[in-house]
């Protein structure tokens, strides 16, 4: 009895040590760097181009990355991402030779955008937006608007925060959150006659399903679908005060999803944040007023068949 509690006691110590070893080299290791690829690449600019690509930038990236007061892309505190993931700051992406991507070439902010992996190796954690399935035409148009002369990304000195990850955020970083593999075969842009596919690529793309999913924990970037509780909603980000703001439901379950939304509703609650003529969203949902009422119609479409869940996400009282 004595020998196997001594067997015991010293399975329990190896354990323990391991697990502090491991604990102090993730610590102190941070979020890891990979090998990068060298990509030749070059955008192609046109003002169509260009138009698309701002649309695509203010969707994805200006929420984060703007700074309210100069309008700029120089980067901010990321106040929406949960304080489990540390005190994270958005990167400058103006086109600032020092501070921002004005030295990165059209491939290196390719991969980046594809993979999750920067020009110096370092991943970028999934609080930054990345694009492994959207079509190889929007992505072209995002790097275009990036090289524009659009004062959003003029350039500007203003150097980066750096960001203070959590210990969760590393060890996800290092044992389940890795980059994306750079597609091998063409992406196409969908139909836009077809509705429904054109609206799962939108709620896809525009990481729709990202904040609207169980947790951004166990999201699956390159199948959506895969997420757990895809778009059932109860994710957790904070608004400006830090304060939680459950995610609501948007599958089509009738009790505590949208349901029983008409389209017109769910087009005015998007786009312009309202629902029966009082206010509907509050930061980090902002309106998404670059979006096109066909656009909309299309993620409620799409929205429609996918399976309900039951899972009702009460209103915080703040929101009022």
């Amino acid at each position: 009895m004595k020998k196997s509690l001594k067997i015991l006691g010293i399975i329990i110590l190896l354990i323990l040590i391991i697990g502090i070893i491991g604990f102090v080299y993730i610590n102190s290791s941070g979020i890891p760097k990979y090998e990068t690829v060298h990509i030749e690449y070059t955008a192609k600019s046109d003002s169509a181009s260009i138009k698309r690509g701002k649309k695509l930038v203010t969707l994805l990236c200006a929420n984060c990355h703007k700074n309210p007061e100069t309008g700029k892309l120089t980067g901010v505190l990321m106040r929406e991402a949960p304080a489990e993931f540390g005190e994270i700051y958005s990167q400058n992406i103006t086109q600032d030779k020092t501070y921002g991507i004005g030295n990165w070439t059209d491939g290196e902010i390719l991969y980046l955008l594809r993979t999750g992996v920067k020009k110096d190796g370092q991943y970028a954690p999934p609080y930054m937006a990345k694009v492994p399935t959207m079509a190889d035409e929007d992505v072209n148009a995002i790097i275009a608007f990036l090289r524009s002369n659009d004062p959003m990304i003029a350039a500007d000195a203003t150097p980066d925060t750096p960001s203070k990850p959590s210990f969760l955020t590393k060890f996800l970083c290092h044992v389940a959150w890795k980059p994306f593999p750079m597609p091998t075969e063409k992406i196409n842009l969908p139909d836009t006659t077809q509705t429904i596919e054109l609206g799962k690529y939108l709620a896809n793309n525009l990481e729709c399903f990202s904040c609207h999913s169980a947790d951004f924990k166990t999201n699956n970037f390159l199948k959506p679908e895969l997420s757990e509780g895809y778009f059932g909603g109860g994710n957790s980000p904070l608004d400006t005060e830090g304060r939680v703001k459950k995610t609501p439901n948007l599958t089509p379950d009738k009790e505590t999803g949208i349901g029983n939304w008409t389209k017109m509703q769910f087009i005015k609650a998007v786009r312009f944040g309202i629902v029966d003529g009082q206010h509907a969203l509050t930061y980090p949902m902002v309106p998404y007023t670059q979006l096109t009422d066909t656009e909309v119609a299309a993620i409620y479409e799409y929205l429609k068949t996918i399976p309900p869940i039951k899972n009702k996400v009460e209103r915080s009282i703040y929101d009022e």
